[in-house]
């Protein structure tokens, strides 16, 4: 009997488990999956969750409830021994223990990228998880209430005033879902206007979204110009010390909110297990997912340098190409198992999709660009599709359609972040 080790429980982790699992049943295997949550979130939709146009809990997927043939141990991997081939793992107890295998899949995806900015670590929340959207949602609306109530200008500006950093898909994506809910909420504050809100999108290159097109990027920097977003291309954050945004162009200003969206970096198992790796951290792996030099060991999605054979580079790391590695990855280590050859790697992306907020959207599909509604509803169509669990996408599907018949709710539950905080108070009265 073999045990296969499946590190990480997102797209990669999750997939692979979903091919693993009937089969490896089947043969008296046994596969087991190491993640620090028992849940795998789909990340396309964060900006939605933001923005409140879905629940937060329609965009996370249980692992135990679809996969029923995995056992799942809720922890992290803090290092693999592969040579052994035991993995020692830190349990949601605190413990740590040795865990055996014979195979392993590494899926532990990426961290965010910070840079030693001062005052970023203090001051900077990233987006990248479910609790982070669900942050800067109460976040804007409680400096919305702030900025309502102030009677200092200078406090008023800085409540209302949000930078993000990033000009990629998670930061235009996030800061255009806000800014749509923030002009939504003004109905809500008579004494604010569309101009007291200001929006900031800091972005070192020379252009914003590097994955469209030139000219569809343009558009994109135009519409949110138009939406009176300040767009700072070939700038960078300087500082953040004290609450203020300094940057490299010499401006400098209050801000109570600083989003980084500053691209991502490969989780440091792999360099930290003495696995091969590029010069970014990536786990070098051939066409077949195998990781090279290594018998027994496999790994796709953000931690992986996958070859993409379809362009003669690497294939980058979004959530349309890990799940089909992840599919592909779990077929392979199948066929090797029983014997026979495996399969390389090979997927064409068909397109790119970027939602701006409600209505509004571009993409690019089979070299047919769009832009606008067409683009918005193409976006949110395809991720419903890909969006795992008929269950979730029901209840996504639900949100969507409750949003289209009543008004945006702009209740801010800030206090979730502190839940003891009104059980001490009242301890100390």
């Amino acid at each position: 009997m073999s045990r296969v080790l499946v590190v990480g429980g997102g797209y990669v982790g999750m997939y692979a488990a979903l091919g693993l699992e009937r089969r490896l049943a089947a043969r008296g295997d046994e596969l087991v999956l190491v993640s620090p949550e028992s849940f795998m979130q789909y990340q396309p939709f964060l900006p939605e969750v933001a923005s409140g146009n879905i629940e937060p809990r329609h965009v996370v997927v249980s692992l135990r409830q679809v996969l029923r043939r995995t056992r799942l141990l809720v922890g992290e991997v803090e290092l693999l021994d592969h040579p052994a081939r035991v993995a020692r793992v830190r349990t949601a107890d605190g413990a740590l223990r040795d865990l055996p295998y014979d195979v392993v899949v590494l899926g532990p995806g990426s961290r965010s990228r910070v840079l030693p900015v001062p005052g970023l670590r203090e001051r900077g929340v990233g987006f990248k998880t479910v609790a982070e959207a669900i942050y800067l949602r109460n976040r804007l609306l409680s400096r919305m209430d702030v900025a309502a109530s102030a009677a200092d200008p200078e406090v008023r500006r800085a409540a209302l005033t949000f930078v993000f950093v990033g000009g990629g898909y998670a930061g235009v994506e996030a800061l255009a879902e806000l800014e749509d809910l923030g002009r939504a909420a003004l109905r809500f504050y008579p004494g604010l206007g569309p101009g007291d809100l200001r929006f900031v999108l800091v972005e070192a290159g020379d252009r914003i979204l590097g994955e469209l097109s030139p000219a569809l990027a343009e558009h994109v920097r135009r519409l949110l110009e138009a939406r009176g977003v300040e767009v700072a291309l070939g700038t960078r954050l300087a500082s953040a010390e004290g609450g203020v945004i300094r940057l490299s162009d010499g401006r400098a200003f209050r801000a109570d909110t600083l989003v980084w969206t500053a691209g991502v970096r490969p989780h440091p198992l792999a360099a930290r297990s003495g696995f091969p790796v590029d010069d970014a951290g990536r786990v070098l792996v051939d066409e077949f997912l195998r990781v090279r030099g290594l018998e027994g060991a496999w790994a796709a999605g953000d931690a992986a340098a996958v070859p993409d054979l379809t362009t003669g580079g690497l294939c980058p790391p979004t959530a349309q190409h890990a799940l089909r590695q992840a599919r592909r990855l779990a077929r392979n280590v199948l066929a090797v198992l029983g014997g026979r050859p495996p399969t390389p790697f090979r997927y064409r992306n068909l397109g790119q999709l970027a939602s701006l907020g409600r209505y509004r959207g571009v993409a690019e599909v089979l070299g047919l660009r769009l832009r606008g509604f067409p683009a918005w509803w193409l976006h949110r169509s395809y991720h419903l599709l890909m969006m795992p669990t008929l269950n979730r996408k029901v209840r996504i599907a639900l949100d969507w359609t409750v949003g289209l018949l009543f008004p945006r709710d702009v209740v801010q539950l800030g206090s979730l972040h502190h839940p003891r905080e009104a059980f001490e108070r009242a301890a100390e009265e």
